[in-house]
C-alpha cells in the first residue's frame, strides 16, 4: 500500500519542487523528513523514485501554514535536500521557493486574495524572518486567481511571467550571530593545505563566503560545468569553507549546506559584480535569492573584498546587479544615510508557477498517512 498525500507542485524563482501544507505531513520531525527524503527519492543521485530532479536546485521542498504570530499571515518552512544524501536541512533559507509561498497559499486556501494584488506577510521558520510579498490577483469568471502569465523576466528561467516583488524586512544574521559574524569586514583565512585567503564573511540573508577568484588563480568567469569538473578548485574551496565556518561561529560545517561560497570577479555585463557560487559543492547555474541580497551587502559595504572591483552606484537607494553564470541578478538596497555601512531594505523581483496539483505517492511502510 501506498500513501497519498496533497502537494503542489511548483516553481518558485529559479528553483522547484513540491509544496505541502503543514497539516498533510507528519507531527513529529523525524517521520516527516523521511516523507520529504521518500517524496524526493533521496538517497539516490538521478532520484529516480522520486520528485527530485537530480540537482540541489530541484531537490527542496517548501512547507507552509497560517501563521499564530500578530501581524504576520503565513508560515513557510523550507527544506533543502541533496540527490545522494539522507538529509533534510531546515537551517537555511531559500528565497527563490519563498516566491511560490503566496501562489500556493492563494491556490489552496490558506488565504485569501485581496484585491487586483495580494500582499501577505510571510515569516519563514528557518532564519525568523518575515518579508512582505505581492501577487497578482486580478478578477475573472471564477473569481480572483493568482496570476502567472506576464511580461516579466528573470534570468536563469526561459519565458516571461507575472512579477512577484519580495521586501525583506530583516535579513542581518539570518543564521549567523549578524551581518559580519567575525566581526570583520574582511578575514585572512589560513587554510590548510592552501595558505592565506582573503574573504568577507557575511549573513545578510545566507551565510557566505565571498573571495576573489584571481586569488585562487581563476578568472571568475568560467562555464558552470568547467568549475565542477575543477577538482583541484573544489577542495581548495571546502577546505576554505571548513576554516570559515568555525570562524563564523558556525562550528564543523562539514555535514551542512552553508556557508555558501562565492568567487567574486569584476563585472563583464555591465553589472555590478560577477559572480559564480557553489551551494556548497556544486557551482550554480544562477544565484539564490538571499545569496544574491548577502552579494549586493558586501558590494555596498566599505573595505569588503568587492571594494574596487564592484561598480555600485551612489546614494541611500542602490540597485545593485549581481552577474551570475545565466544572466543577471538585480537588488534594490537602501542604506542608512547616518551610517552607510548598514542595510536598511531589501527588495527584488522573481516570478513562480504552478506546475502541478495532485498527490504525491509514498510507500505506506514509511508513513501510513495523518490520521483525521
Amino acid at each position: 500500500m501506498q500513501t497519498a498525500i496533497p502537494c503542489l507542485f511548483m516553481r518558485g524563482g529559479t528553483s522547484r519542487g513540491p509544496f505541502f501544507d503543514e497539516a498533510d505531513l507528519p507531527a513529529d520531525i523525524p517521520t516527516r523528513d523521511r516523507v520529504l527524503l521518500a517524496v524526493m527519492g533521496s538517497p539516490d543521485r538521478r532520484q529516480i523514485d522520486g520528485l527530485g530532479g537530480a540537482h540541489p536546485l530541484t531537490s527542496k521542498v517548501g512547507i507552509v501554514r497560517r501563521s499564530k504570530v500578530a501581524g504576520v499571515d503565513l508560515d513557510f518552512l523550507f527544506a533543502q535536500l541533496q540527490p545522494d544524501r539522507d538529509t533534510v536541512d531546515t537551517t537555511p533559507n531559500c528565497g527563490n521557493m519563498l516566491a511560490a509561498v503566496v501562489p500556493f497559499a492563494l491556490e489552496t486556501g490558506l488565504a485569501a486574495a485581496q484585491g487586483d494584488t495580494t500582499t501577505l506577510r510571510v515569516l519563514t521558520l528557518n532564519t525568523d524572518m518575515q518579508c512582505d510579498i505581492t501577487v497578482r490577483t486580478p478578477m475573472t469568471p471564477a473569481g480572483r486567481r493568482v496570476e502567472y502569465s506576464g511580461d516579466a523576466r528573470i534570468d536563469g528561467v526561459p519565458g516571461t511571467s507575472s512579477p512577484i516583488t519580495i521586501n525583506f524586512l530583516d535579513t542581518a544574521g539570518s543564521v549567523c550571530s549578524g551581518l559580519l559574524p567575525t566581526g570583520r569586514v574582511v578575514d585572512e583565512i589560513d587554510v590548510p593545505g592552501v595558505g592565506q585567503i582573503r574573504a568577507t564573511c557575511i549573513d545578510n540573508g545566507m551565510p557566505m563566503v565571498l573571495f576573489r577568484a584571481a586569488d585562487v588563480g581563476r578568472t571568475g568567469y568560467e562555464a558552470v560545468a568547467d568549475l565542477n569538473a575543477d577538482t583541484e578548485l573544489k577542495s581548495r574551496v571546502e577546505a576554505l569553507r571548513l576554516a570559515a565556518g568555525h570562524l563564523m561561529g558556525l562550528g564543523d560545517v562539514t555535514t551542512k549546506t552553508y556557508p555558501k561560497m562565492c568567487l567574486v570577479a569584476p563585472p563583464r555585463a555591465g553589472g555590478s559584480l560577477s559572480t559564480r557560487c557553489f551551494i556548497p559543492h556544486v557551482c550554480h547555474d544562477a544565484i539564490g535569492v538571499l545569496a544574491a541580497v548577502t552579494v549586493g551587502t558586501a558590494c555596498v559595504l566599505d573595505g569588503s573584498i568587492t571594494q574596487g572591483i564592484a561598480n555600485v552606484p551612489a546614494g541611500t537607494v542602490k540597485a545593485v546587479s549581481v552577474e551570475h553564470p545565466t544572466g543577471e541578478f538585480s537588488v534594490e538596497l537602501e542604506v542608512d544615510p547616518a551610517n552607510p555601512q548598514n542595510v536598511v531594505r531589501a527588495a527584488l523581483l522573481r516570478t513562480a508557477r504552478l506546475i502541478m496539483r495532485g498527490e504525491v505517492m509514498i510507500p505506506g511502510s514509511v508513513w501510513r498517512g495523518r490520521q483525521r
